[in-house]
């Protein structure tokens, strides 16, 4: 099944429950992915700073994602209970999330694949969304893209920038200093 219906399904159940729906998903990429992915009509869809500050960045670039308020903004006598909020995995366990009541967790990354990581993560659902693709998808990624010059920043990013130098590209191997760069998707 789509995971992007598996989610829309979760957010409907959890609605008809009376929960707000919390979507624990990286700030960068991995959130706006799931925003352009969801049913917007389902209902109100909040983010947490961290990904309104990413988004902002996006709209900025060109990119356009459905309408996704700062629950910063919200009032205090807001209900929950029909919204989807996206928010960085940091923003778990902590006293930000009590302001939505009742709600469902759930976590969006290929980490979900792996067993046992729905359980270790405290969450009610995973959904398996991988950015991470096989080499010869990555390569028709790059061709398809006509780019000159690369920066590679995540996995083996000297082996996939050797290799596309190898191939007449400018390639280079970016060093990036996010937290969760390392082991985490």
């Amino acid at each position: 099944a789509d995971v992007f219906a598996e989610i829309n399904d979760w957010w409907r159940k959890n609605q008809q429950e009376g929960k707000a729906s919390v979507l624990f998903a990286y700030a960068l990429g991995k959130a706006q992915r799931v925003l352009a992915g969801i049913d917007p009509t389902s209902g109100p869809i909040y983010v947490h700073g961290a990904v309104h500050a990413m988004n902002q960045a996006y709209a900025a670039s060109g990119v356009a994602l459905p309408p996704a308020e700062y629950a910063g903004d919200a009032g205090s006598k807001q209900d929950w209970s029909q919204a989807l909020i996206v928010a960085p995995p940091s923003a778990q366990g902590t006293p930000w999330l009590r302001r939505f009541g009742r709600v469902s967790l759930a976590f969006a990354s290929g980490w979900m694949r792996v067993r046992g990581q729905r359980r270790r993560r405290s969450v009610d659902r995973g959904f398996v969304l991988s950015d991470h693709v096989d080499w010869p998808s990555l390569l028709d990624v790059v061709a398809a893209t006509g780019a000159e010059r690369v920066l590679v920043t995540h996995g083996y990013t000297a082996t996939v920038a050797r290799w596309l130098r190898e191939q007449g590209l400018d390639a280079y191997a970016l060093d990036t200093h996010f937290a969760g760069e390392q082991g985490e998707e």
